[in-house]
């Protein structure tokens, strides 16, 4: 029974009669799965030492001369396979991906709350704040906090600390759409009769912005949430090919791109070509999902 009505709700009749969507949401889970459970699927544990053969270095594709069925994509200059090193790039740009979006939204969404409930003060500065960040890109607030991290921590840490480090920087850094879009929102709300009549019945306004006014208001969020992780995912890639993000020893996407960027010219293209375009689909499907959960939740488009 559950199961029907869940078929029959605007939203899944909605992602049936768009193929495009559909797609994007198969190879979005095989990309996830992929990445999940790249410990047990991938061919080779690619950050096992005594697993590696430097023998097999620089191996190209299986179907390139002198490629082998073992290394389906080949392999890079430490003999790693390509595919292998792929899984458990993703699962790390996915793992900071997803927790620097979910850090953004719970400090985007609570300071939107505050900002939008309480106006005055509070709400002038707030969105002082968010003015001020906004006139920086995201990438280069990502930088500051990475760079302020890195000075501050102590030096034989910085690889065990890097990627907590990179969440909150791509965290901090994408919180004020967030903040916004919930501010606009609990404008609305909190002038309306269910919010009046909260205060009338003595309800603290903690209580009020939780239970009536967040529920109300959450559902741009979700929309601005599934489009972020794409961008956070870039953002990561991005920090990690400039060298600031995750270490080499716990390589990325953005790493493995930076790595193979090195090889290009000297003929060794896969190396950085397969991991790029692995991001490449990876963003897009999450991209194309996002589209189609803004479009679907669109009243004027219903």
């Amino acid at each position: 029974m559950i199961f029907q009505r869940l078929w029959q709700h605007d939203l899944a009749w909605s992602f049936r009669r768009s193929p495009v969507t559909v797609l994007a949401a198969v190879v979005t889970l095989i990309c996830v799965a992929a990445a999940v459970l790249s410990p047990w699927v991938s061919p080779q544990n690619p950050f096992d030492a005594a697993a590696l053969d430097l023998n097999a270095a620089f191996k190209p594709p299986a179907w390139v001369p002198g490629g082998e069925a073992a290394y389906l994509l080949g392999t890079d200059n430490q003999g790693r396979d390509i595919l292998s090193t792929i899984m458990h790039g993703a699962r790390i740009s996915l793992g900071v991906g997803l927790a620097s979006v979910a850090l953004a939204l719970v400090l985007g969404v609570s300071l939107g709350l505050i900002s939008g409930y309480f106006g005055g003060r509070i709400d002038a500065v707030i969105m002082r704040v968010a003015d001020v960040q906004l006139s920086f890109p995201a990438i280069l607030i990502a930088l500051l906090i990475d760079g302020v991290a890195r000075v501050a921590l102590p030096t034989d840490r910085h690889d065990e600390i890097a990627i907590p480090v990179l969440v909150l920087a791509i965290g901090f850094a994408g919180w004020v759409q967030y903040a916004r879009t919930i501010r606009g929102s609990t404008m609305v709300e909190r002038e309306k009769e269910y919010v009046q009549a909260a205060r009338v019945i003595g309800r603290k306004p903690l209580a009020i912005m939780l239970a009536h006014v967040l529920p109300n208001v959450l559902g741009p969020v979700l929309v601005i949430g599934t489009i972020h992780i794409a961008t956070a995912i870039i953002t990561e890639a991005t920090l990690s090919f400039l060298g600031v993000g995750v270490p080499a020893t716990r390589p990325s996407l953005g790493t493995l791109i930076r790595v193979g960027n090195e090889f290009l010219y000297s003929g060794e293209w896969w190396i950085t070509v397969f991991p790029g375009a692995a991001l490449v689909v990876l963003v897009l499907s999450v991209n194309l999902l996002g589209d189609w959960l803004r479009d679907a939740l669109n009243p004027k488009l219903r």
